[in-house]
């Protein structure tokens, strides 16, 4: 008699998984191996649909000028500038979703709308499903995931294009890490601070000092180990490949999260380094 199969862990996201936009399989681009041997990622149509902005950004002699190149054309391509003076009261009070207003927010709080938005972009590019918002995302349905659901998908953030927004701004940090090499070679070095992490290893013990550990779908890390420690007083030090970076200091203009000194990054399973203070 043959035993009976093994029930699948329902709150495993590796069950979630999807097709995605970037042409590596979603259990791939999960994967400790991938960090160890990450290849080019590239988000389908996006770089084909904008060659003048490639262009423009080809022209610039260092990322001061890619910065504002990149700025002044998603103003004008998404409308993102001031609202005209001499234009109707309706369109002046006109909400426009910005990417710029969802790094803001995810700044302020990672669990709050923007932050949804965001998980739920990470989703639909590289069918990576989130495993915390506000609370565990285990078995589905749940109040945890419908919660997700309806901010990820609320009307506030999706009047303006906004996933293809932040597809370009996936693009042109690429685009700058390959040609500037602002943080380095690849894989960066980074840091994460936290103080409830037990649950995130599949791999190991944190006391170990090594193990593997499920990231969320988009996390975000420090560049020092110092800043790391204000966050908690596990710190978790891991080797992030650039084709997973959304966002690092610097690659904008102005203060978005460039105080932090945070970077964001798709996740997935990290081999990471563990310390306790």
């Amino acid at each position: 008699m043959t035993s009976a199969a093994p029930r699948p862990d329902e709150s495993d996201p590796r069950r979630w998984y999807s097709t995605n936009l970037v042409g590596v399989p979603t259990g791939v681009l999960a994967s400790p191996e991938y960090n160890r041997h990450a290849q080019p990622l590239a988000i389908t149509g996006t770089r084909e649909t904008h060659p003048g902005l490639f262009a423009l950004l080809a022209g610039c002699a260092d990322a001061a000028a890619t910065a504002e190149v990149f700025e002044h054309y998603m103003e004008v391509a998404f409308g993102l500038g001031r609202p005209d003076p001499d234009a109707a009261p309706a369109e002046r009070r006109r909400h426009r979703s910005s990417y710029l207003k969802l790094l803001q927010g995810w700044g302020i709080e990672s669990n709050d709308p923007p932050g949804a938005v965001l998980k739920g972009w990470v989703e639909s590019r590289f069918g990576l499903v989130p495993t915390f918002h506000k609370a565990a995302l285990g078995r589905f349905p749940s109040p945890a995931w419908v919660a997700y659901l309806e901010e990820k998908a609320g009307s506030r953030f999706h009047n303006n294009c906004i996933n293809l927004q932040i597809d370009l701004l996936y693009e042109y940090c690429q685009w700058t890490l390959a040609r500037f090499a602002p943080l380095g070679p690849s894989p960066v070095r980074l840091w994460r601070g936290s103080n409830r992490c037990e649950e995130q290893v599949v791999d190991g013990a944190l006391r170990a000092r090594r193990c593997v550990m499920r990231m969320n779908n988009l996390v975000s890390f420090s560049l020092t180990r110092e800043r790391a420690e204000t966050f908690g007083d596990w710190i978790l030090e891991a080797d992030v490949p650039a084709p997973k970076i959304l966002f690092y200091p610097g690659l904008l203009r102005g203060r978005v999260l460039n105080g932090e000194g945070e970077v964001i990054a798709i996740g997935g399973d990290y081999d990471v380094r563990t310390a306790y203070l």
